[in-house]
């Protein structure tokens, strides 16, 4: 099935407009429509090769949403018109410890990503979502609900989950202090997330300029980072602070600021090694931990949740001919908070 899409043929390549390849759906395959595509800031830096492994050309996209065309017939979840979203993989082995306990993203085989990888065979390379149509197996396919706006619903399937697995892991709820480190993407989903969960949110950040729109989100307090009387205010007030910043930070400051027995999840990847005291852990017995994604069970879950909440992302939809010009923007911290292609323009 011939498919258009748009791709970069090498690592310093603008996108442009290409054909892919897609398979006919099998027995137990789901095809999709893909109606948004979001725009993840990883799509950047596999794209441009900064990630050491890079594979070309290259179809990025990993927010997927959109309807059912056709279904394998052995599918039993979905039909032809369902709303249907496909997030950072698209297989696993489905066999090892990980899968069986709903953990695919930590397949022990490793997971088929649904872009720069290959399929479970190792062989047939996978092309992400800034095209037309995707074949997915049944399992990898997440349902939308009818009540999600489905342009802001698409970086659910990366920003969503990613901020949505930790804030679940360490059981935040109502009466739960929660910090957010970084106002963007993958920040302003914390927020939003921590908040519908019940929790008191507070924004740190390094930029006075984004009170307002913290406050909006659900934030009840506003901090800056660069202010040194932040960290004394805020000592040992946290049970959890989501830390989406992907540029290198203190993150013993940020330490000071859990409170004991509580946890700094990492959920950006800053570019270089950071520097950490041991004392900033043993003195609390604090937790410095990462969090990545989520499998399958906890995708559904986190979208059956915002549905309930009516939780979703903040967008800016673009045409695909303005993808390029959206990488540069969000190089340049330049977006409120996720661009979202239109698929139809592609």
């Amino acid at each position: 099935m011939k498919v258009r899409a748009w791709a970069t043929p090498s690592a310093d390549s603008k996108l442009a407009p290409f054909t892919i390849d897609r398979r006919e759906p099998g027995p137990s395959d789901v095809e999709i429509e893909i109606l948004y595509s979001g725009i993840c800031h990883s799509d950047i830096h596999q794209a441009r090769g900064e990630w050491g492994r890079s594979d070309f050309p290259m179809v990025p996209g990993h927010e997927i949403v959109g309807r059912v065309t056709r279904v394998g017939a052995k599918v039993s979840r979905f039909k032809q018109g369902d709303l249907a979203g496909v997030g950072c993989m698209v297989d696993s082995c489905r066999t090892c410890s990980p899968c069986t306990e709903h953990h695919e993203q930590f397949c022990q085989v490793g997971p088929a990503w649904t872009y720069n990888g290959t399929e479970m065979d190792r062989k047939t390379p996978t092309f992400g979502g800034y095209s037309t149509h995707v074949v997915v197996t049944e399992h990898f396919v997440a349902k939308v609900p009818n009540a999600l706006e489905l342009s802001r619903a698409a970086p659910l399937l990366c920003a969503g989950i990613t901020t949505f697995s930790p804030l679940k892991q360490w059981k935040v709820g109502t009466g739960s202090r929660v910090g957010v480190c970084g106002l963007g993407g993958l920040g302003h989903m914390a927020v939003k997330l921590a908040h519908a969960m019940g929790a008191e949110v507070t924004m740190l950040s390094t930029s006075a300029a984004k009170k307002a729109d913290a406050q909006r989100l659900g934030a009840s307090e506003f901090a800056l980072t660069t202010d040194k009387a932040t960290f004394k205010t805020y000592a040992n007030r946290f049970d959890v602070i989501i830390d989406t910043v992907s540029a290198v930070h203190d993150v013993d400051a940020l330490l000071r600021m859990v409170k004991p027995f509580g946890a700094l999840v990492i959920v950006g990847i800053p570019p270089k090694p950071m520097e950490l005291r041991a004392g900033s852990l043993v003195g609390g017995n604090k937790i410095f931990t990462g969090s990545s994604i989520g499998g399958m069970k906890e995708t559904q879950e986190m979208l059956d949740f915002c549905a309930e909440k009516n939780v979703a992302s903040d967008v800016e939809l673009i045409a695909a001919e303005q993808i390029n010009v959206a990488y540069e923007r969000m190089l340049k911290n330049d977006v409120r908070y996720r661009f979202v292609i239109d698929a139809k323009t592609i």
